[in-house]
């Protein structure tokens, strides 16, 4: 079950249970990072996961409860997707946690953990590999033949030296998408290939009928289960993402942060 239906699931629910979130019996400690990383008590835990999807039929199954730094609230989390609660599951809030004094978006810093990818576990086998200067950086791009910011990104990387790109088709606009796709990953030189679409506008060779082509079918499966929703995604070394594109200055500057 995907966010949306989850909390379409919840709304009707929650109209008739409220959206307050109150703080657990004697759960007052200060709200602090070490707090947040602190075990659940196991009481609390086996409350929840008892008491809301009892509650709220559609519930999901809960894969984890967590500490937050506010005194009596927990996180609930079901895939990448994060709900905030009291101890009981009395109530529960669909929106994201904000430290007002260190002005950080609590939410956001926790799903950017949860959606990293380990660039060691990207399966390069099924991308094709570009490698400019000395190649010490590293950088995995997930794109569709067909996006127009991906024609962008592609003419502002030209730009970018001393780089390994993996580049993941990922063809997710449409059958032509697919279609071209292809024709790129069965071409001899699939760079040459790409770089002649995407940056020059050179017309694609249409594809051997006896290629295998199952890569992009791979591709398409990694990305939904990493949520990748749309092109193009950069993925850094340091396990980073950036959905859409980026211009030459960022680039270099996400590069040299997690790309060494």
């Amino acid at each position: 079950m995907n966010a949306k239906a989850i909390r379409t699931g919840l709304a009707a629910a929650l109209l008739c249970t409220g959206l307050v979130a109150g703080a657990a019996d004697g759960d007052n400690k200060a709200p602090t990072a070490a707090n947040a990383a602190a075990q659940v008590p196991p009481a609390v835990e086996a409350a929840l996961r008892r008491n809301l999807p009892e509650r709220l039929r559609s519930f999901p199954q809960i894969d984890q409860v967590s500490r937050t730094p506010m005194p009596g609230v927990y996180e609930v989390r079901i895939g990448n997707d994060l709900f905030y609660t009291d101890a009981e599951g009395n109530y529960i809030i669909n929106g994201e946690m904000m430290d007002t004094r260190a002005r950080r978006n609590l939410t956001e810093e926790r799903l950017e953990k949860l959606l990293a990818i380990d660039f060691g576990q990207l399966p390069v086998k099924d991308a094709f590999v570009m490698v400019r200067g000395n190649g010490k950086r590293k950088l995995a791009v997930f794109e569709d033949p067909n996006c127009g910011y991906c024609k962008r990104f592609e003419r502002d990387l030209q730009k970018i030296d001393n780089v390994t790109v993996y580049l993941f088709l990922y063809p997710i606009l449409g059958p032509d998408s697919t279609e071209k796709s292809r024709s790129v990953w069965c071409a001899k030189d699939k760079a040459g290939a790409w770089l002649g679409w995407m940056v020059r506008n050179e017309p694609l060779a249409k594809a051997d009928a006896s290629c295998d082509a199952s890569a992009l079918a791979r591709n398409i499966e990694f990305g939904r289960k990493h949520k990748i929703t749309g092109t193009p995604t950069l993925v850094f070394a340091d396990g980073s993402r950036v959905p859409g594109a980026i211009g030459p200055a960022d680039i270099e500057k996400l590069l040299a942060a997690g790309g060494k």
